[in-house]
């Protein structure tokens, strides 16, 4: 199947599914889409698969990016039924975020795919180093700034989630505690913004793909697999409320400790990909 035999394409299959599962409890827990975890998966497999050099990170993000969507839907419904969704920022973030998220489709369709990969490692490396290193008296200020400061915060999350391929939750997760809001709220707020970002998102790496279509693998539009969305979105998706309801049971430092973990290994991945 796809040009592979059908015993290698099973454990490709399987590993995918694997991803999904580990995908969605990242998803409810931290109020991200667990791109961390599907670019890597996906990267071996388009590798398997024979997708061009050129055009395989733009292909394994752009993929993450659709796989997400229904699994951030999923996490933020589980938030905002717990009330911890800070609804004014959300307000404030979503429009600047979209117009972030299409920059980077765009940047996409240009950009090497290392620029890609550094683009993740340099942000998740800041991210985890506040998580890990950081303590309760690390702010930038008591509350987030007002009127066009604030939405530039919502313009760089979504520009770095569709560079990423995530839903902008790590980066966001930053922001707003780095501005004195609880991780939960955080993490829930984050959660609902991920789903315009990653409904843009997929759009936008579906059409930056479209002159790159003949190097595609079958069941692709553009910078989309939707052989790994079929896969691995399903899986995440139904995961999700499970690590929402996690994520309101630990403790603060617990979540935070986990949550820096997940992307300082996420980061170490990629650095990888870059230097062998």
């Amino acid at each position: 199947m796809f040009g592979i035999p059908i015993h290698e394409f099973a454990w490709l299959t399987g590993a995918i599914i694997a991803g999904g599962l580990v995908t969605g409890m990242f998803a409810g827990m931290f109020g991200i889409g667990g791109g961390g975890i599907i670019v890597p998966v996906l990267f071996e497999v388009f590798g398997i698969l024979g997708v061009p050099e050129e055009v395989r990170m733009q292909l394994c993000v752009g993929t993450s990016i659709a796989i997400i969507v229904p699994t951030n839907i999923r996490s933020y419904f589980a938030h905002r039924a717990r009330g911890a969704v800070l609804v004014d920022v959300l307000r404030a973030w979503t429009v600047p975020a979209v117009l972030g998220c299409a920059t980077g489709s765009a940047i996409a369709a240009f950009a090497p795919g290392k620029v890609l990969m550094i683009a993740f490692v340099v942000v998740a490396t800041i991210i985890a180093g506040k998580l890990l290193l950081g303590g309760e008296n690390w702010r930038l200020a008591d509350d987030l700034p007002r009127g066009f400061a604030n939405r530039i915060y919502g313009y760089a999350i979504g520009l770095a989630a569709s560079l990423m391929g995530i839903s902008g939750g790590s980066v966001s997760n930053m922001v707003l505690t780095l501005h004195g809001k609880p991780i939960h709220n955080a993490v829930a707020t984050s959660a609902g913004l991920g789903v315009p970002i990653t409904v843009v998102g997929m759009a936008g790496y579906m059409l930056a793909g479209l002159p790159q279509q003949a190097a595609m693998p079958a069941l692709s539009i553009g910078f989309v697999s939707f052989l790994g969305v079929a896969l691995m979105a399903p899986v995440s998706s139904l995961i999700a409320p499970f690590g929402a309801r996690l994520a309101h049971a630990m403790p603060k430092r617990w979540l935070e400790m986990a949550f820096g973990l997940f992307l300082l290994a996420a980061s170490l991945r990629f650095l990888a990909s870059l230097v062998l």
